[in-house]
């Protein structure tokens, strides 16, 4: 990675950032632990509010960010609550609140992540909305290294793995 000493994070910079993030309850539900989370500044890669928290941060600066849910993955969305028959799912399949499923969108084909919500004699109401949409989410972060996108990352908006670089 060529780094330049003036760089400082703004868009078109490629970031390398150590992350611990927690929860309003200090529990910690994700982070950098082998190696930084490379991204592309500017072009959505990350959540708006840490995005926006980690401009002019230079290599080795550290910072406590918190990002509210309405710039983290949103509020929660009543609309994105679907109630769905139990002849949806296998009659052997044991069916409880909270547990995750992955499912497959029957036009796009995309898998996607959805929680049930609920279960009754009715069916099932899943839960759509992203894991962590209502949480206010709590970053520590450090800015492990910094270098100018190239053309190529530029044009496809995302940063490339070092063994893709020439």
């Amino acid at each position: 990675m060529k780094e330049h000493p003036n760089l400082t994070v703004a868009d078109g910079v490629v970031v390398s950032l150590d992350y611990t993030l927690r929860l309003d309850d200090g529990e910690i539900i994700d982070a950098s632990e082998q190696e930084p989370l490379e991204y592309l500044q500017g072009y959505g890669q990350v959540i708006p509010g840490l995005e926006s928290a980690l401009i002019g941060m230079k290599v080795g600066e550290e910072k406590n960010i918190i990002v509210a849910a309405e710039d983290g993955y949103g509020d929660i969305d009543e609309e994105a609550f679907q109630r769905v028959g139990r002849d949806a799912f296998p009659p052997d399949m044991e069916l409880e609140e909270g547990m995750q499923l992955r499912m497959r969108d029957a036009q796009s084909g995309e898998l996607f992540n959805v929680v049930i919500d609920q279960v009754d004699n009715e069916g099932v109401v899943l839960d759509f909305n992203h894991p962590l949409a209502g949480e206010v989410l709590h970053f520590q972060v450090k800015i492990a290294g910094l270098r100018a996108a190239t053309p190529e990352e530029m044009a496809h908006g995302h940063a490339h793995d070092a063994d893709d670089q020439d």
